[in-house]
């Protein structure tokens, strides 16, 4: 009876375990429709991963986005990135990539690790918000936006040339 247990224990921790190293994956996100291209050769990645609190010595917490990991389709590590401009900066890191398509595992405020499939143009910015924190534009619907599974929009469907409405580009 001690060894069905003690199986029966040894399944359910590898069972939970698998299920919470599982990410969340998403529809693919690309750089916003309306936005700025330049006449850069490679693209940029900006992602607001999620926020946790710093502390050092006796100077008041501050907060920075988690670092995250960036794939090549064949599951090849690209780049690690610690997601911080500076030492006590809470905007993410901007990080040029060649055009192509990736994959971005990174930590949401609601979900221990999230799976974005992105799109990196020439000369454009892909942005991902997993931080609860975007503000949509005004010009922007929920059509051509990819969402984590609680309804939190992420970022832009990749492959969109045009959404319906105005706007400057200039949205975070």
């Amino acid at each position: 009876m001690k060894n069905i247990n003690t199986l029966i224990g040894a399944s359910l921790v590898s069972l939970l375990v698998g299920c919470a190293n599982t990410p969340v994956v998403l529809a693919p996100v690309g750089p916003n429709p309306h936005g700025v291209q330049t006449n850069a050769s490679d693209g940029e990645l900006e992602v607001y991963s999620r926020l946790f609190a710093c502390t050092e010595g006796d100077n008041p917490v501050w907060h920075q986005h988690s670092a995250y990991r960036i794939y090549d389709l064949q599951g090849r590590l690209v780049k690690y990135v610690g997601n911080a401009a500076g030492h006590y900066e809470q905007a993410p890191r901007l990080v040029p990539l060649p055009p192509g398509r990736y994959r971005l595992h990174a930590r949401a405020s609601d979900y221990l690790l999230v799976e974005v499939p992105i799109t990196i143009e020439r000369g454009r910015t892909t942005k991902v918000h997993l931080d609860d924190r975007w503000q949509l534009p005004a010009y922007a619907s929920n059509a051509g936006l990819v969402s984590l599974p609680n309804g939190n929009p992420v970022g832009w469907q990749a492959g969109m040339t045009e959404v319906t409405g105005k706007g400057s580009g200039t949205a975070r």
